[in-house]
C-alpha cells in the first residue's frame, strides 16, 4: 500500500464491493457498448472527479485500443472534434453532464443530444456506466487508492 493510501475499502466492506463490482460486470459483459467507449467514459469521469487511481487504471486500459495522441487529448475532447466520432463525443458530453449533475441538472438539451446518438437501452447503459464510475471515484478519492505509476 502506498504511503498516501487509507483504508482498502473493498477488504473492509466486501459485500459492498461485490455489489459495486456486480454493476461493473454488467457494464462490461451485458451491454452493447464497445469496450473502448466504456474505458473512454470511465477515464473522462475519473478526470473530472480527480481520482488518480482510476485515471491511471483507465488510461492504461484505453491505451490498449487508442493511440496515445488521442488519449492525451481526452480532457479537451470538445476542442478536437475530428479525433472522436459523433457517438464518442455524445458519450463524453453526456458523461460530463451526468457527472456534474448538481450543476447541470441533466439539461433537456443534453438529454436530447445523448438520445440522438444512443438508443434507449444504450443510453440507460451509458448512464449506468457513468454512475458506476462516479461511485468508484467516490471510493478511490477519499481512500487514496494507489496508482501503478512509479516515480
Amino acid at each position: 500500500m502506498s504511503e498516501s493510501a487509507r483504508l482498502i475499502w473493498n477488504e473492509v466492506a466486501p459485500q459492498g464491493a461485490k455489489a459495486l463490482y456486480g454493476i461493473h460486470h454488467y457494464i462490461t459483459t451485458s451491454t452493447d457498448l464497445p469496450e473502448e467507449l466504456i474505458h473512454l467514459v470511465f477515464l473522462r469521469v475519473s478526470q473530472i472527479n480527480g481520482c488518480a487511481h482510476c485515471i491511471d487504471l483507465h488510461t492504461r486500459d484505453l491505451l490498449k485500443t487508442m493511440p496515445i495522441d488521442k488519449v492525451a487529448l481526452v480532457p479537451v475532447w470538445a476542442e478536437v472534434p475530428h479525433l472522436f466520432s459523433d457517438r464518442y463525443r455524445a458519450a463524453l458530453a453526456w458523461a460530463e453532464e451526468v457527472t456534474r449533475v448538481s450543476e447541470t441538472h441533466a439539461s433537456d438539451e443534453a438529454y436530447a443530444a445523448a438520445s440522438a446518438a444512443f438508443g434507449p437501452k444504450d443510453l440507460v447503459d451509458l448512464t449506468i456506466t457513468i454512475a458506476a464510475m462516479n461511485a468508484f471515484n467516490r471510493l478511490g478519492v477519499p481512500f487514496r487508492l494507489p496508482v501503478r505509476a512509479q516515480a
